[in-house]
């Protein structure tokens, strides 16, 4: 009898520690199941269109945000002008092969004189929208962009020839694959393919765009911003790897938030840094052959992009760019002094590469504008000292949250390792929340997941 009391002891212990162990550490975060019809979307992206693509761009000549748009210069094929209409008549060739899936919008408006703007210049932003079917979730808005205008040594030259093959060709590239990939799909959210003016300007076109964005009162749970995702064929790059920029605390942030922020050590989990987290996840789910490098600051040194422009109105956005750039070819006028050719030509972007990144885009895009909407008031308990953690929240207003994934991690890792899926909107795991930092996302029956959102105390 002793023997099998001590058995039962020895069974038991060691069921409870496989119990604990399943949430204290021992259960690794798994990525959700792929979706066949993303799976083919993303493999519908081409480099052979990315290659077409770029060197469309580059056949204008100068796309100076400055440089010509008459009518004769656009019907030359010369200058910023007609690089637009040629945009916008790729979006609308997309729709039509969608059967009108797309709106095809033009943001237009008068950019006032400034340091880089001698006097006040037209620009327009070139944009498709996938209109969500969902009535609740269509009010959610990703977004993917890339500035179309190129510039050479001198930020005012607007005739000398500025190729821009990867600053910013690319990136144009990546909003107009990801627009003729996913516009044969149907999602419940809303994505816009977004390409703007005025970025080497000073991120005039974007600036504007996410004022509109924010005085239009969109939601827009994500930004990705693509600029210099080439792939610059030079020693020491990287074809496995795009770097992804977000900013910590968030710009719109109140004082009071950023004492919360500063007092529970959440300098880094913004909102931008959450969705460079879902990113990588994204490309985890797919194996997708590029993957993301987050980089845990808002941009490089000395520079900037057009993610900022919609950080500064307070929302998610982040920036992909290559793992090591080539200056030689950035801001260049074409030319070879020394042995060293300069400027931003064709030959030296890998179009399979921009490919990969753009499949990263899209995956990112469709997982999101998929998901049902992300859990509301998340909240993790703080009412007494116990070891313990209990997190609560409020169903999204979809509907479309059959079930939710807890994430966590150790204060001190950059993703998150651990995960725990819930059927209910409360839940208490044994884990200690003074060592790790949580989220929340819904989940929907297919297995698409929301972004992460990070919970607040609550006594």
């Amino acid at each position: 009898m002793a023997r099998r009391t001590l058995l039962f002891v020895a069974v038991l212990c060691i069921s409870v520690f496989l119990l604990v162990g399943s949430f204290s550490g021992q259960q690794s975060e798994e990525n959700p199941p792929p979706d066949p019809q993303i799976r083919a979307a993303l493999k519908s992206i081409s480099p052979k269109q990315v290659q077409s693509d770029i060197e469309k761009l580059v056949s204008f000549n100068n796309r100076n945000t400055l440089s010509a748009q008459d009518k004769q210069a656009i019907a030359s094929g010369k200058g910023i002008g007609a690089a637009r209409e040629w945009i916008k008549s790729e979006f609308e060739r997309y729709s039509r092969e969608c059967g009108g899936c797309l709106e095809v919008k033009t943001d237009t408006f008068t950019q006032p004189a400034g340091p880089r703007v001698p006097q006040p210049t037209v620009l327009t932003n070139v944009y498709a929208v996938l209109k969500g079917t969902s009535p609740e979730d269509a009010k959610r808005v990703v977004l993917v962009t890339g500035h179309y205008d190129s510039r050479n040594t001198d930020v005012l030259d607007t005739t000398g020839f500025a190729p821009g093959a990867n600053d910013d060709g690319s990136g144009t590239t990546v909003s107009l694959e990801c627009a003729r990939a996913l516009s044969k799909l149907k999602f419940p959210a809303t994505i816009i393919f977004l390409t703007v003016a005025g970025e080497e300007q000073g991120l005039d076109g974007s600036k504007h765009f996410a004022e509109y964005a924010k005085s239009q009162g969109w939601d827009v749970e994500a930004a990705l911003n693509n600029d210099i995702v080439g792939g610059d064929r030079s020693p020491g790059q990287n074809p496995k790897v795009v770097r992804v920029f977000s900013e910590s605390i968030p710009d719109n942030a109140t004082d009071q938030q950023i004492r919360m922020i500063r007092a529970l050590g959440g300098e880094n989990d913004s909102p931008s840094r959450e969705l460079a987290r879902y990113i990588a996840q994204a490309a985890r789910t797919y194996q997708l052959e590029v993957s993301p490098l987050l980089e845990f600051r808002r941009d490089r040194y000395l520079r900037g992009g057009d993610h900022i422009s919609f950080n500064e109105q307070g929302f998610p956005a982040v920036r992909f760019t290559e793992y090591q750039e080539n200056f030689t070819r950035q801001h260049q006028n074409v030319r070879t002094e020394n042995g060293i050719e300069y400027g931003d030509l064709p030959k030296y972007v890998d179009f399979d590469y921009v490919a990969n990144v753009a499949r990263v885009d899209a995956a990112t895009l469709a997982s999101l504008a998929a998901a049902p909407g992300p859990p509301q008031n998340v909240k993790i308990e703080t009412k007494q000292l116990v070891n313990d953690s209990t997190l609560n929240w409020d169903a999204p207003s979809d509907g479309r949250a059959s079930q939710y994934v807890v994430l966590w991690r150790a204060t001190s890792a950059p993703d998150w390792e651990h995960s725990q899926a819930v059927s209910a909107t409360r839940t208490t795991l044994p884990v200690s929340k003074d060592n790790v930092i949580f989220a929340v996302q819904s989940v929907d029956e297919a297995g698409h997941r929301s972004e992460p959102i990070v919970p607040s105390p609550e006594r």
